[in-house]
């Protein structure tokens, strides 16, 4: 399902709610339409790592919870929010560090995040993330 609204022609919003899968290509499409091809590549890489996060770790891959994705884009900036149906990501683990440990197999992804956009920010319960790039 995708809804979009414009308001006051200054900012404008979409909201996507998909079932909770891997598949993400078709959706990575939707959400970078608005941003120019010299950009797409970084901001994939991010945003799919946000999507995957939220798939894997907040809704433990159950194909039954879904995600809601909103974009909104102003003249200044373009923003995603991205949220899951899990508990939430626990304060303390939301660092954009490498992990110290090679053979860590978790913890890149938020690195990879903080290093695509120019904004990354949780929200209390820790169960939406938005990331977003200055135009």
């Amino acid at each position: 399902m995708v809804t979009c609204l414009a308001r006051a022609l200054r900012s404008r919003w979409c909201e996507f709610i998909t079932p909770s899968t891997l598949q993400l290509q078709p959706l990575l499409e939707l959400l970078l339409e608005p941003v120019p091809p010299s950009e797409r590549d970084l901001l994939m890489l991010g945003l799919q790592e946000a999507l995957v996060n939220a798939v894997r770790h907040g809704n433990q891959a159950d194909p039954a919870k879904s995600l809601r994705i909103r974009r909104i884009q102003s003249p200044q900036w373009i923003i995603w929010q991205v949220q899951d149906e899990g508990p939430g990501l626990m304060p303390h683990l939301r660092r954009a560090d490498l992990p110290e440990s090679p053979e860590v197999l978790c913890g890149r992804g938020l690195f990879l995040m903080h290093q695509c956009f120019d904004d990354v920010r949780w929200s209390r319960r820790g169960n939406r993330v938005q990331v977003a790039k200055r135009r």
